[in-house]
């Protein structure tokens, strides 16, 4: 077969697309209602068609006239719908009107019927008041004619020098006969200074300020400017080279707005290389066979 196809929804500055570019996916069109994405987004990757547009507006007969395909030609939807009202950083708040967009993304695999659909959110999702959530959306994706399954992935288990939890559905077309499945984790650990020799600790984050030897991973890093490391002893702010460094960004990637700005644009992201690793998956053990 030729290059799979993929159509990113909520695709923010792009981490999720690098991933798919990566492992050798065509790209037909990104969606995101941020202004400041969209540019990042069109800065890394000007060959994608972007539409800056909100999701619930979106149908899919739209996309596939746009995108010239016909239900059920596309190899992949993905998404990753906003998070914040299941992270363990933020309210957790059920009502939080955002944890809704999922149904738009839900929508949108009814009326695209791609071969199969990767969806992210964080692992923070399955725990406490929100657990309830997570199997709302569980069972909501299963009855869109998918064999689904969810799996909790560690970044730094898949060549990202970051430990980094996030929720991975998995959603294959009935049709198709076939059982979600993962990458198995490498046989190797990145650490800190596997990538940035010239540090020697890190803080853990947002809420625990222990030291830790850069022999480690990193700390999950979110889109607070909170994590520090240390250079000879000093205490200072990563750098944004380094913060690519630790997110799996190559150097060349470039961000819109200020160093903060990428950094919450980074917190946000899907790890490139994590979703490199899923894409990689799909392709040769569901879409290629």
């Amino acid at each position: 077969m030729g290059q799979p196809t993929v159509i990113s929804t909520f695709a923010g500055g792009g981490g999720s697309s690098l991933g798919y570019k990566l492992a050798g996916y065509e790209e037909l069109l990104a969606i995101d209602f941020d202004q400041n994405a969209m540019k990042t987004f069109h800065l890394n990757f000007p060959e994608v068609a972007i539409w800056q547009r909100d999701i619930t507006s979106i149908t899919g007969q739209e996309i596939l006239d746009f995108c010239g395909i016909k239900q059920g030609d596309l190899d992949v939807l993905d998404g990753s719908p906003p998070c914040q009202g299941f992270s363990l950083s933020g309210r957790r708040d059920v009502s939080d009107e955002r944890n809704s967009l999922y149904m738009a993304y839900l929508r949108l695999i009814k009326e695209l019927q791609p071969k199969v659909f990767i969806m992210e959110n964080v692992s923070g999702m399955v725990q406490g008041i929100m657990k309830g959530m997570f199997l709302e959306i569980t069972r909501s994706l299963l009855e869109t004619g998918y064999a689904v399954k969810c799996k909790k992935m560690n970044a730094a288990l898949h060549g990202v020098p970051q430990a980094r939890e996030r929720l991975i559905w998995i959603g294959i077309r009935n049709d198709l006969r076939k059982v979600p499945t993962y990458p198995e984790p490498l046989d190797s650990i990145l650490s800190v200074q596997d990538v940035l020799p010239h540090l020697q600790a890190f803080t853990a984050g947002q809420f625990d300020r222990k030291i830790i030897s850069a022999d480690n991973p990193c700390c999950t890093i979110t889109k607070s400017p909170s994590m520090r490391v240390y250079e000879n002893g000093t205490e200072r702010e990563p750098t944004l080279d380094e913060l690519k460094k630790l997110c799996s960004y190559p150097d060349d990637f470039q961000f819109v707005g200020s160093k903060h700005q990428a950094w919450q644009r980074m917190g946000n992201s899907v790890p490139p290389k994590l979703m490199e690793r899923i894409a990689s998956h799909v392709r040769k053990e569901i879409l290629e066979k």
